[in-house]
């Protein structure tokens, strides 16, 4: 009795159980996954389904950014005014002379936003808005321009016989002139000229930086005014 023999060389045998072994391999691992179910089906569909992590930048990393501008000084007004000052040469309780002076002074006002104040609790931030709640404007400095004040008269009256305090007077003018600017720069609503531009200029620089709507809100303050500081620029 005679063995049958293939006909096929070994290279061409071996590839066809190779390939045999592949479709063996995939039929095993399609019975594995109609036996298990929706398990299976699932799992292989999460190998392949792109992993999106949602974050939300925290107020602290907001709050950096803002005070990196440090103080917003948005509005600046200048002040022209004149100011009278005089002072009295008496004999006892009895008024001999009076000096005057007339000053000519120029002032600028400085008002704005100080950044340094904007807390984590100023800042609400959601998945796509940010809402601020700034700190009040407030008169941030307030100088005289000393090139351009001058004085205007200074006279010691009759024979010259009022009190020589003419530098005296001069200061008593320029600390007059601050504390007149300040009033006259807050009846004119610097402070609300300083919210305004400061809720624009916030609102840009996020917008730069973030790709989330920002609202921002201003707040009001009770009182329009500042120290009077002895600062006078050259």
């Amino acid at each position: 009795m005679k063995t049958l023999k293939s006909s096929l060389p070994f290279w061409q045998q071996l590839l066809l159980w190779g390939i045999g072994g592949i479709n063996l391999i995939f039929l095993l691992v399609f019975l594995s996954i109609w036996r298990t179910g929706d398990r299976a089906l699932n799992f292989v569909s999460n190998l392949f389904k792109p992993q999106i992590e949602s974050q939300v930048e925290s107020s602290t990393l907001i709050v950096q950014r803002i005070q990196s501008i440090q103080q917003l000084a948005t509005t600046v007004q200048t002040i022209e005014t004149v100011v009278p000052a005089s002072a009295e040469r008496k004999l006892g309780e009895i008024p001999l002379a009076t000096t005057r002076l007339l000053y000519i002074a120029r002032g600028e006002i400085k008002a704005g936003i100080d950044l340094s104040e904007l807390t984590d609790k100023d800042i609400k931030i959601s998945q796509n808005t940010i809402e601020i709640n700034l700190p009040p404007a407030k008169i941030l400095d307030s100088k005289i321009d000393v090139n351009h004040s001058r004085v205007y008269d200074y006279d010691r009256g009759f024979l010259n016989l009022g009190p020589d305090v003419a530098p005296q007077l001069q200061t008593l003018a320029q600390r007059t002139t601050l504390t007149k600017i300040i009033n006259t720069a807050c009846n004119d609503g610097i402070l609300n000229a300083a919210n305004a531009k400061a809720e624009q200029a916030i609102s840009e620089f996020l917008a730069i930086t973030s790709d989330r709507s920002v609202k921002i809100y201003t707040t009001m303050p009770d009182s329009c005014k500042a120290s009077v500081n002895k600062s006078y620029s050259t």
